[in-house]
């Protein structure tokens, strides 16, 4: 299939200068279209695609340096090469520290423009061919994010599998810290979208107006403070995935507007007349119950069926303990490494109270936890006393056990081994360690009180 040509917009305020430059470049072979003001070239830019944008550097209503500005700070692929009759050096290293590709003089010499779009356009060329190698070779790092093998974990990863092809719109449901965004990146990472761009937006973050602004864009003197336009996240993703965080603490007038973008899949910009295409891959997550939101008339229904096209809902870390082992071992390597500490390891008593804590916080307070112990103790393996205070505090209460004082010595070890092969671990190690002897020593004990027989 024929490669498409290039698209390039000339901006001069010179409509001699600028319909001449048009036509050579389209006996070139590229898309040229044209602006005649800074202005005119932003709203171009907000609208469409351009590799190249070619700018006189002095013009009526904002110069080609603003231009400049504007494009870093918003379609940050797009190259520009600056014109100017002046030949000014000042002009031209300002050009370049703002980003400029290159600088030309008028009157511009054709080879030496030429030149320039061909080195511009393999520059781009090379840039979408590394972005490219680098997210297929990350796909799976981005998998091997999301860590788990239990039978919840297991559904998440076959629905990722199957989804991720398609362009239906995902809902991920469940608690703060149980990996929402690492699922949305997988499916993101996954999807024939996986060269373009995925934004993110935490709509539990920002007032209303801010709301708004972000996600739909704004023109030019919108509102007072709105000097130049602006694309909302929901442009800014087209061709890709956006991901919208907390979508359950979204006022309801940004729920309508949502909506409808969601309906007729284009955006209208606050203070615009005009309409804008999209063709963005929706995902949203939230920690609350929709359906109760619903009931409560602070969510609509009919949002709630247009995201909740696709649901996953992950399992909070107490529903998936088997998983916490697994977890532990990925976070201590990861944070040994990050800190330039030596291996460390988890002695089993404190793997058995992480594995009794409720975990409120999830995978996030569990990630928290490791990266704490890790910084703070000197040891090379992690005890109890490593884990923080409220996870240390939140057991079960220990039973206890009352033995009178002229009890035999032997009848107090058999008591208290007995009580704690009872009521707190059948596991030999850790009961050796919470009675503080070795576990050849409580193998003696054992054998010597018969206790393997009871």
């Amino acid at each position: 299939m024929l490669e498409a040509p290039a698209k390039i917009l000339v901006v001069d305020d010179e409509v001699n200068i600028r319909e001449a430059l048009a036509a050579l470049l389209g006996d070139d072979g590229y898309d040229v279209a044209t602006a005649s003001s800074a202005e005119q070239a932003m709203n171009a830019l907000g609208e469409g695609h351009y590799q190249i944008v070619i700018s006189d550097m002095r013009m009526d209503g904002g110069s080609g340096l603003e231009l400049l500005r504007w494009i870093r700070a918003h379609v940050h692929e797009t190259e520009i090469i600056l014109l100017t009759a002046f030949g000014s050096v000042e002009g031209a290293v300002e050009a370049m520290k703002l980003g400029a590709y290159d600088y030309l003089c008028k009157p511009v010499d054709r080879r030496r423009l030429s030149m320039l779009i061909e080195k511009a356009l393999e520059k781009q060329r090379l840039a979408v061919e590394n972005r490219t190698l680098r997210r297929r070779l990350s796909v799976k790092e981005e998998f091997s994010n999301i860590i788990g093998s239990s039978p919840g974990m297991r559904r998440v990863f076959k629905i990722i599998s199957e989804v991720a092809p398609t362009n239906a719109t995902v809902l991920i449901t469940g608690e703060s810290g149980t990996g929402k965004e690492l699922v949305a990146r997988a499916i993101h990472s996954r999807s024939h979208r996986r060269e373009r761009q995925f934004v993110t937006l935490n709509c539990g973050a920002l007032p209303d107006t801010l709301m708004e602004s972000e996600l739909f864009g704004y023109e030019k003197g919108a509102f007072t403070g709105a000097v130049a336009l602006k694309m909302g996240r929901i442009e800014m993703a087209s061709g890709g995935t956006l991901f919208l965080d907390e979508v359950g603490d979204m006022t309801p007038k940004t729920q309508v507007d949502l909506l409808r973008a969601l309906q007729d899949r284009e955006v209208r910009r606050l203070g615009g007349n005009k309409t804008v295409a999209v063709d963005v891959r929706f995902i949203a997550a939230t920690n609350k119950e929709l359906n109760q939101e619903i009931a409560e008339k602070r969510f609509r229904e009919d949002l709630y069926y247009r995201l909740n096209v696709v649901p996953i809902a992950m399992p909070a870390l107490r529903d998936r303990k088997d998983d916490i082992p697994v977890l532990v071992q990925a976070f201590l390597d990861e944070f040994c490494h990050l800190h330039n500490k030596d291996c460390k390891k988890v002695a089993d008593a404190t793997l058995e109270l992480m594995l009794n804590y409720a975990w409120p916080g999830n995978v996030r307070e569990l990630r928290n936890a490791v990266e704490r112990m890790v910084l703070l103790s000197g040891a090379k393996t992690l005890e109890p006393r490593d884990l923080p205070p409220p996870i240390r505090r939140d057991q079960n209460p220990r039973p206890q056990i009352t033995i009178p004082l002229d009890t035999p010595l032997e009848e107090v070890e058999k008591t208290m081994i007995r009580s704690i092969f009872s009521h707190i671990t059948r596991n030999r190690r850790i009961a050796a360690e919470t009675l503080g002897i070795s576990l050849r020593a409580l193998h003696y004990k054992i054998r010597r009180f018969n206790l393997d027989r009871e």
